[in-house]
């Protein structure tokens, strides 16, 4: 099945960013993830890999005939040139390239491409129209700006490592790279406001600084203000979610677990009539949610009781037909059968270089009128060197040199 069509049938749509033309400089996660979504909006982008080895990501997780699945779904629609960027020859590409991009995207630690000649300033006066991303562990200023930041770092400097687990254990990280995941989203939304801005005021770019920590930090909801008011320094709390009541994940006959989301007023009062707990539905200390925070232990306990006595279908089922927010914990095999992730397009058909199928996450979010679309798989390391070269006038004879000396 062809991926283009999976998104919106055989008519082929306008997209939001047809025309923006993407130098994407990153590698592994943060600024490539974020230069995907601009693809899969129609940006064209062209991702600079160091030759041979290519972009690490290319080597991370499971491997089919050498490379990552993972790549297939990061660096779909994306041109692959490779280029050594220590190389004055591969500095000066870029600098080619940049007259003619409208977004640069960047994850190399502060201070990596001023040595090299590439900084932002320089960048500017080549192209004033030019936005530039600049993803980092701990932004392009500050005390910390040099060290060298991973998203599990940043994880834990933003708040959310202390949150996660259960109380009184070693603190767990979520299962993802969350943190640069974070940040490219950050970095997109950046780029959309930067491009709106120079749309409207007479064309100038400007630089977006996106930090790994800040970003996660910024997800953190009321834990600065609650410490800042109150000296609350919220803890890891398990399964459920502190000051909210009842929302937990509770135990099912099946042993499998229920989750539970009762914390609304009206729901809650639904909730405890499904379980036939009429004395807690029409407890007046328990209409409202801070008087149900200071009795969520009783609460647990009884939807708890409630659950233990059924299967996870049976729970589930009666929870629904009572309107009730609530799911079940899924892993990959049960999203891969979904029917809801089939029916909104999440799970796409796609093909390895080698024909092997292999399925791929769907595009978000979803635009009525200019949805986002697959146009190509992901490239071979290398696959658009000589077409992008040759546009910006480097002849074969120097691209054979070139290559001969591993500048590309």
């Amino acid at each position: 099945m062809n991926e283009q069509n999976v998104q919106h049938g055989d008519k082929v749509k306008a997209k939001p960013l047809d025309g923006v033309r993407v130098l994407e400089m990153g590698q592994l996660i943060a600024g490539p993830f974020a230069s995907k979504m601009l693809a899969e909006f129609g940006a064209h982008v062209i991702k600079i890999e160091p030759p041979v080895v290519g972009d690490p990501l290319r080597k991370w997780r499971l491997l089919h005939d050498g490379t990552s699945v993972w790549w297939a779904a990061q660096s779909r629609n994306k041109n692959s040139v490779t280029l050594d960027l220590r190389s004055p020859e591969g500095q000066d590409v870029v600098r080619r390239l940049v007259g003619e991009t409208d977004v640069l995207i960047e994850n190399f630690r502060p201070g990596t491409l001023e040595n090299w000649g590439l900084g932002w300033e320089e960048l500017h006066k080549l192209n004033p129209r030019l936005i530039m991303l600049r993803v980092s562990g701990y932004g392009q200023t500050g005390p910390y700006r040099d060290r060298p930041g991973f998203g599990v770092v940043a994880e834990a400097m933003g708040g959310l490592r202390h949150l996660s687990g259960e109380p009184g254990r070693t603190p767990v990280r979520v299962g993802v790279s969350i943190g640069d995941s974070l940040s490219a989203l950050h970095g997109v939304i950046g780029i959309l406001l930067a491009l709106r801005h120079r749309d409207q005021n007479g064309g100038d770019g400007q630089m977006i600084d996106v930090a790994l920590y800040e970003s996660v930090f910024n997800m953190m909801e009321s834990l600065l203000p609650e410490y800042s008011a109150f000296g609350a320094i919220r803890q890891a709390a398990g399964s459920s979610l502190p000051g909210i009541a009842p929302t937990n994940a509770y135990r099912c006959a099946d042993g499998k677990y229920a989750l539970i989301a009762g914390n609304g007023d009206s729901i809650f009062r639904r909730l405890m009539q499904l379980i036939e707990r009429e004395d807690l539905a029409s407890d007046p200390d328990l209409a409202q949610n801070d008087g149900r925070v200071k009795n969520v232990e009783r609460l647990d306990a009884a939807i708890g009781e409630w659950t233990a006595n059924r299967s996870l279908d049976e729970v589930l089922s009666a929870l629904n037909e009572a309107k009730i927010p609530s799911g079940k914990i899924y892993d990959v095999a049960d999203i891969a059968v979904d029917p809801h992730y089939r029916a909104r397009d999440m799970i796409l058909e796609s093909e390895l270089p080698d024909g092997t199928p292999v399925q791929l996450p769907g595009i978000v979010p979803k635009l009525s009128a200019t949805p986002g679309t697959v146009e190509r798989p992901a490239p071979n390391l290398g696959q658009q060197t000589d077409e992008v070269l040759e546009s910006i006038g480097i002849d074969a004879a120097t691209r054979t040199d070139w290559r001969e000396r591993g500048i590309i």
